[in-house]
Parts: C-alpha cells; structure tokens; sequence
C-alpha cells in the first residue's frame, strides 16, 4: 500500500513539473503529455531554424574567412573513455553538432562537455565508449567531419 501510495505521488509530482516546464494549464495526466509533447516539437522546430540562420549568416558574412585553418585535435584516453579537445582561433558555427554527430555515430556517449562557439572554437568532451573503440578511430572521425564540414562550408 505504502509503495503505491508512493509511486502515486512521485508521478504526480514528474506531471507537476512536466506541467510547470511546458507551460500548461491542462489538469489531466494525457493533456499533460500531449502539450510536453507539441512543445518538445516546437523546440526542435526552433533548433532547426537557429541553425539554419547561424550557416547562412556564416556563409554569406564577408568576414567569415573562407580559407579557416583546420582545427586541432587532440584525444587522450581514459580507462573506459576518452577527453576529447577541439581548438580553432576562428568561430566555426555548426562544426559543434557535426563533432557530436561523430561521437553518436562511433558509440560514445558524452559524460560531459564544454563547448564555445564566440570568438574561437574549443571543445572539451568525455566520452565513455564500448570496449573496441580506439583513441585513433575517435581522432580520425573527428578530423574527418571537421574536414567534411570545412568542404561544406565552402560550397
């Protein structure tokens, strides 16, 4: 009785919280999810635009350098992870999301990260990885979205 109780109220509570986030004024636990839901959407749709405002204004600003130096890379490598640095003199909006799709798509999960976009581009992530990923997979995948994206930024 007591763990129902309990369980009762801990999920009314998450509802609560839920509710306060999104902003909803609905009282019923399916409105609630579906309004968490259409925000979550709009979010995303947000997300999208920013993006796509940052690379445009990137591309057409006159003071974007075209000929950007390639970021270093350096990776060292921990008992089930590794720290993984990124470092440019210049601003490159959009190469955080392609760095992090690499570590999606190499399996690694980021622990923790700090990351600046403003006057210079610095990444520091953990990553926890599964037990074949290798320190020079991770470098070489990251050196090559880098790349990848310095390509695409020139079209």
């Amino acid at each position: 009785m007591v763990s129902r109780e309990h369980r009762r109220t801990a999920m009314h509570e998450k509802l609560q919280a839920l509710r306060s986030l999104t902003n909803s004024h609905a009282l019923r636990k399916s409105s609630i999810i579906l309004d968490a839901s259409k925000y979550i959407r709009e979010l995303k749709e947000k997300v999208g635009r920013l993006n796509h405002e940052i690379i445009a204004t990137a591309q057409n600003s006159p003071s974007v350098d075209k000929n950007l130096s390639i970021p270093e890379v350096s990776i060292e490598t921990l008992e089930k992870g590794f720290v993984i640095n990124v470092f440019s003199e210049k601003s490159c909006p959009g190469l955080l999301a392609s760095v992090l799709e690499v570590f999606e798509g190499l399996g690694l999960n980021v622990v923790e990260a700090k990351a600046s976009c403003i006057d210079a581009f610095r990444l520091v992530a953990v990553g926890r990885h599964a037990e074949s990923t290798d320190e020079q997979v991770v470098k070489e995948a990251v050196r090559h979205a880098i790349k990848s994206f310095f390509r695409g930024s020139e079209e």
